[in-house]
């Protein structure tokens, strides 16, 4: 079978055995019929089979009758932000995120600039799947805009939301392992605006991986140790496609991508009031974070479709993914690394200033205190376990995955609708079937890691008898 994912949050498949050009033309074609004709941001992430890619859809585009406006090798979030600020009917990436090099896939975006919901990308499938496509005569294609300079509205709307001259007056040291990515574009731009000395690893985006592309730990030793080397004050690593991003604290730590999100809440919710959303597989640390500033808290179903749609309906002020994956609505309804930087950067001036009294006055004054290291930071908040594991399982087996996990826990409380996920008074464990990869993803979380690690392990080997 050819190796092709294909749902209503985009298309993946590998290069020559399931993603060929006729298809990508089609795929294309779909979202200028459901755009209506209308203009359409296209960009892509650095891999070598991206202007390939990049051609078939410009094709498609054009056949219906779309404006394309190329904004060349750019972030996801850029994209997203790209199709608000230009107005266009709908936006396309060129990316297969995380996946090895030999993928390459296309990521749509609404006219609001976020991921299609439901009904949108039911929608797209049913013409993709019917191929009623409206193509156009040869009086009528569409024409093709380079955007010069594409970052900059995302960098612009990022930047309105910080301390700039604050973040400017610390002089941050920072590590920045872009992968050869599309974040090597833009993110050396960013960070130098906010006045940081950077030192950038695989910053030219070529998609040649210096490592297995996912931000996780057992990838990213080799950023751990240059952070310890150059004694940074924190290092930065995002996927090829720069929507999800990974934190390691001036020690050489890698406190992962859950912590991402969490430091991001705690920051922003400090100031910014109201409901916080994160997906089913997401640390509870946010949790205890969004209590922490008497925020309203709620879960989503797993992708980030499912998060957007959950924040529009009860009008979150922030939200996100566990992955690393921010969301912040004033910059747009999409994953976005270039925020998540920014608010950790100004986060860390904010946890270096305590307030404390004034010996020659009965106000208070603002002195340098030790939590403006990151690890302190991170260490002052709910310390978890977060064990996440995979296995190959053909999709239809995941019914029996998680039938045979149920049984085994029945002393858990269940929620259904999105794999399985078992609860405990302070731990948890989730199955469910990956959107974009032919795996099943297990997940589990406890107060310690050895708890954690034994409760994976428990889950993951009743898993695998049952899907055998």
């Amino acid at each position: 079978m050819p190796q092709r994912i294909l749902s209503i949050s985009g298309l993946r498949g590998v290069i020559g055995d399931g993603l060929d050009p006729q298809f990508l033309v089609e795929f294309a074609m779909a979202i200028g019929t459901l755009a209506e004709g209308g203009s359409v941001v296209v960009s892509r992430d650095g891999r070598s089979t991206g202007e390939m890619v990049r051609h078939a859809v410009i094709s498609g585009l054009i056949a219906t009758g779309c404006k394309v406006l190329d904004a060349g090798i750019a972030t996801t979030p850029t994209c997203g932000v790209l199709v608000r600020h230009h107005k266009a009917a709908a936006g396309l990436q060129i990316t297969a995120s995380h996946n090895p090099i030999q993928w390459n896939g296309l990521k749509p975006f609404s006219r609001a600039g976020a991921v299609l919901n439901a009904a949108q990308g039911e929608e797209l499938l049913r013409i993709l799947n019917s191929k009623s496509f409206k193509q156009v005569g040869w009086e009528k294609l569409g024409t093709v805009e380079l955007l010069n300079n594409a970052a900059a509205p995302h960098i612009e709307r990022v930047l309105s939301l910080v301390d700039v001259a604050a973040i400017r007056n610390r002089r941050f040291k920072v590590v920045l392992d872009c992968n050869h990515g599309s974040g090597g574009v833009a993110t050396p731009q960013l960070l130098s605006t906010l006045g940081c000395e950077v030192t950038v690893l695989g910053g030219t985006p070529d998609g040649c991986f210096e490592h297995v592309p996912e931000p996780i730990a057992a990838n990213l030793t080799g950023l751990c140790d240059v952070v310890k080397q150059l004694g940074a004050d924190v290092g930065f690593a995002q996927d090829p496609d720069a929507d999800r991003l990974a934190i390691v604290d001036e020690t050489g730590r890698y406190i992962g991508e859950e912590l991402t999100l969490a430091l991001c809440a705690d920051f922003i919710l400090a100031t910014r009031k109201g409901p916080f959303v994160v997906n089913g597989s997401t640390s509870r640390v946010t949790a205890d974070v969004a209590a922490k500033h008497g925020c309203s808290f709620f879960r989503s179903h797993v992708g980030e479709a499912n998060v957007v749609t959950k924040m529009n309906e009860v009008g979150a002020v922030f939200g996100g993914e566990g992955n690393g994956g921010v969301i912040d609505p004033q910059v747009g309804f999409v994953r976005d690394s270039f925020a998540s930087m920014a608010y950790v950067l100004n986060g860390l001036l904010v946890a270096g200033t305590l307030r404390v009294p004034s010996p020659a006055a009965d106000d208070t004054r603002s002195v340098p205190a030790t939590t403006e290291r990151l690890s302190a930071w991170a260490d002052s908040l709910p310390q978890y376990t977060i064990i996440k594991d995979k296995l190959e399982c053909p999709r239809e087996r995941v019914g029996a995955a998680c039938a045979a996990l149920r049984s085994a826990f029945g002393d858990a409380t269940a929620q259904e609708g999105d794999g399985l996920r078992l609860d405990w008074p302070d731990s948890w464990v989730q199955v469910r079937a990956s959107n974009t990869e032919p795996i099943i993803r297990v997940i589990a979380e406890a107060p310690s890691s050895d708890a954690a690690n034994a409760l994976c392990s428990r889950a993951v080997e009743i898993v695998k008898r049952a899907v055998q």
